[in-house]
């Protein structure tokens, strides 16, 4: 409700309240699925208690039945392929923080719900649809990538980008490994500095320039360069480059995605090829060629507030991406225990 109201009163453009609209329905869909699938659990086992349940195997058409509300109640709020529509549209009429909050916070909660409730109290049936789960996070993938190089708003580009690598997130997650859940949890956590300072970044020339139309700008290099330095590390981090956080989940996603099927693994490589493009693409129209003094002709630096508000993101990405560890030791446990249980 807070997002509704901030997409909806603070947004940026007239069609807010159409965006506004358009997450008030879909996370309002996924939530009566979620109910539904309590209510089947209750008439079922006459208990809600989670402990029970992970130590309860469902049998029979209920257990495939609430497996499937349960996945689209949390499927629309990562969002999935193909019920990621109101996620563009939120980005683009909601504020900067409202971006921020969205990107970084709330698009977890689909896969903290994969994690804590859909894989190990419906091990059976996740097996079972696995082939349909691989197969919308490769359309997924694909879809967003490919849809990001034709945008020509900068919060677009940005938006697709989350829903392509939300999906990568999602193919770990249903690896059924121990490397393959890491590496989800980690990009989770990467995706949320990187993509929240892309959004920073955005909000950073919406403020000077009131526009986001990507033909506006060109030659920021020139007159903003250390605005320019930030998006560049931003970028680079969103395509995964080795030394940042985001290397380290997409990694260990791949290795465990390459232990169940190779496949799938070659074509999440293929994904990460366009991620790194349509990243570049967007850097490369902003930052370098000529400026354009049409519709813009006053530049300014970011200033020491935005500074310190960027240096937290960069130090984390790249303290996260040089010692991994001080991550992965403390979900270690977790995600053993999780692995134990998707074992059918």
């Amino acid at each position: 409700m807070p997002m509704f109201f901030i997409v909806g009163l603070w947004g940026t453009r007239e069609r807010r309240i159409w965006a506004a609209g358009l997450l008030f329905i879909y996370t309002l869909v996924g939530s009566l699925f979620l109910l539904f699938s309590i209510l089947i659990i209750y008439m079922e086992l006459n208990t809600t208690n989670y402990f029970i349940l992970i130590y309860n195997n469902l049998t029979g058409p209920k257990h495939f039945i609430l497996w499937a509300f349960i996945f689209l109640g949390f499927a629309i709020k990562i969002p999935m392929f193909p019920f990621h529509v109101w996620l563009p549209e939120a980005h683009v009429e909601a504020p900067t923080v409202g971006s921020v909050i969205l990107a970084s916070l709330l698009l977890k909660l689909g896969g903290y719900g994969f994690l804590r409730f859909l894989l190990p109290i419906l091990p059976k049936a996740t097996k079972f649809f696995l082939p349909c789960v691989n197969t919308l996070c490769i359309l997924g993938i694909i879809y967003a990538s490919l849809t990001t190089l034709r945008q020509i708003d900068l919060k677009r580009v940005i938006a697709y980008s989350s829903v392509a690598h939300m999906n990568i997130a999602v193919l770990g997650l249903f690896s059924n490994t121990i490397q393959g859940i890491s590496g989800a949890i980690c990009l989770m956590l990467a995706h949320g500095l990187t993509s929240g300072g892309l959004f920073l970044c955005i909000g950073v020339l919406y403020n000077r320039y009131h526009t986001r139309l990507i033909n506006y700008y060109g030659g920021l290099a020139q007159v903003m360069p250390i605005f320019s330095f930030i998006f560049l590390f931003f970028s680079f981090a969103n395509s995964s480059l080795p030394g940042t956080f985001n290397f380290v989940g997409e990694i260990l996603i791949l290795i465990g995605i390459f232990e169940f099927n190779t496949t799938v693994c070659l074509i999440t490589l293929f994904s990460i090829v366009l991620g790194a493009a349509y990243s570049l693409w967007l850097f490369n129209r902003i930052c370098f060629g000529s400026l354009k003094t049409t519709h813009i002709n006053l530049f300014a630096d970011i200033n020491k507030k935005e500074f310190f508000v960027f240096f937290p993101l960069v130090g984390l990405t790249i303290f996260f991406g040089i010692l991994p560890d001080s991550i992965l030791s403390t979900i270690c446990c977790s995600t053993h225990i999780l692995w134990l249980h998707t074992l059918v």
